[in-house]
């Protein structure tokens, strides 16, 4: 049994990496794919937090993660894509409350890879036809592509 009360860094713990709507599947990520979130965890979402807090928020409002690691049978029960970065443990989904929250996590986010020369492989705000939006991050331990974009799903 696997213990989702483990903080992957200060403010962020397994469990809520591996929640999902999904129910009556497994879901529970391999060790690399931990080692995979608790690298966004520490090198990523702690720095947007911050940051964030810092220009934006109430200095301690919290970053939700919609999604974070996927299983295959969570991944097709979603509708994700194949070869979802999620399935690795390499993606989160950030909930967003507007596109104006999302494109300031975006622009966070981007200069955090700037001024850190650190690469990610997508960053995506993406919206659902009920108008809701989120950012898609994701980075993998090598080979990042550094797609951007807006997604209308």
């Amino acid at each position: 049994m696997i213990n989702k009360e483990v903080k992957l860094s200060e403010h962020f713990t397994l469990g809520e990496m591996m929640k999902t709507k999904v129910k009556g599947l497994d879901n529970t990520p391999t060790h690399a794919a931990i080692l995979n979130l608790k690298n966004i965890c520490e090198n990523w979402l702690e720095d947007l937090r911050y940051s964030h807090n810092t220009l934006y928020g109430d200095k301690d409002e919290p970053i939700i993660i919609n999604s974070g690691y996927r299983s295959q049978e969570v991944n097709k029960a979603v509708g994700g894509a194949k070869n979802s970065n999620h399935l690795t443990g390499c993606a989160v989904d950030i909930r967003c409350l507007g596109i104006e929250q999302a494109i300031r996590y975006a622009s966070i986010l981007l200069d955090i890879a700037d001024g850190t020369k650190r690469d990610y492989d997508e960053l995506l705000i993406e919206r659902s036809p009920k108008g809701t939006y989120w950012i898609h991050f994701a980075v993998r331990p090598k080979e990042n592509r550094r797609k951007t974009g807006f997604i209308q799903t």
